[in-house]
């Protein structure tokens, strides 16, 4: 186990905040109604799928968009497939996890951004959608997410495509899902292996009062709240390495591109393991989107200045996948 002392930025006054995200604010805050952690959980996923249409751009058109299954081991696993060309030679896919504090989010709520991520990085992409909590608590999440990145990896006929690689990504739940599978995978390798590793916004520790948890507790879309609503269903294990990354080997990571937003509540979250990460000699691109909230990857239309910052994340891939 790593040493997890942090350092912890002086808690600010005042913070930056994005016209558009502002506006954003202000509006969801004026709503009325019960929050998600309020709402019996069909209500609570339902009314996440609903924002996609509000919130989300459209997805963009590609060659292939297919649904699949592969093993797990709880029966089969639903996955999509994404790709811009109807065929490819040789080379890396996208394993991609969704977030949703491991009890609402599918392959619907994040198919838009899927498309993107096909479209700019011109590799194929494979979303997985995992058991959710409560009624499939930990380690339901991650052991789903294993098997089927795994299955990815031996380049099933499913795919029409010889995998040479595996890039993890994915967003708050599935930025913390993909440094558990990069561990994983990195302990006990695959069929093929992971050359790159993209955590957004993820939850990578236990530790409850981080300055951003305290700074942003309210009125920024993610509440502690609904942290601790999320924490309750998935029933992780403090200090398991597959629940919490911040307590595995980061020595042995790939290069990673870690993605965190200024106004996170658990934006601190994010920055500690880039810091673990750093110690240990990782090779690293940081980007902290300043200005932005939890959630702006699934909130491009609501939040134009979030296509920009897809950008920088797409450059940053590209930058570490050449340098690979």
């Amino acid at each position: 186990m790593n040493d997890t002392t942090t350092i912890e930025p002086p808690t600010q006054t005042g913070h930056y905040t994005r016209p558009d995200v502002r506006g954003f604010l202000d509006f969801l805050n004026s709503i009325e109604g019960p929050q998600m952690h309020e709402m019996p959980l069909a209500e609570a996923r339902g009314a996440y799928l609903a924002m996609v249409p509000v919130g989300e751009l459209d997805p963009r058109p590609l060659a292939v968009i297919r649904d699949l299954t592969c093993p797990g081991p709880a029966g089969d696993i639903p996955l999509r497939f994404y790709d811009a060309r109807e065929t490819r030679e040789p080379g890396p896919a996208i394993v991609f996890y969704h977030g949703g504090g491991f009890t609402i989010g599918d392959l619907d709520t994040h198919h838009a951004l899927c498309t993107e991520i096909a479209a700019e990085m011109d590799l194929p992409v494979v979303a997985v959608h995992y058991r959710l909590a409560p009624e499939h608590a930990f380690p339901a999440a991650p052991d789903d997410c294993e098997a089927a990145t795994r299955w990815v990896a031996e380049s099933p006929a499913e795919l029409g495509r010889k995998v040479t690689g595996l890039i993890p990504i994915g967003d708050s739940a599935g930025g913390n899902l993909t440094i558990v599978m990069t561990q994983a995978l990195m302990e006990r390798p695959a069929a093929a292996p992971v050359v790159l590793q993209v955590p957004i916004y993820p939850l990578s520790d236990e530790k409850p009062d981080h300055v951003s948890m305290l700074d942003f507790a309210e009125g920024h879309l993610l509440t502690k709240t609904s942290m601790d609503w999320f924490s309750e269903c998935y029933g992780a294990v403090p200090g398991n390495t597959r629940a919490y990354p911040i307590h595995g080997d980061h020595a042995k990571m790939p290069p990673t591109v870690l993605v965190t937003a200024s106004l996170d509540p658990i934006r601190d979250s994010g920055r500690v393991y880039g810091a673990q990460l750093i110690l240990a000699g990782s090779d690293v691109v940081f980007l902290e989107m300043k200005g932005s909230i939890h959630g702006f990857t699934t909130l491009r239309k609501a939040l134009p200045s979030a296509q920009a910052d897809m950008q920088r994340i797409f450059a940053a891939m590209r930058l570490m996948l050449g340098n690979a």
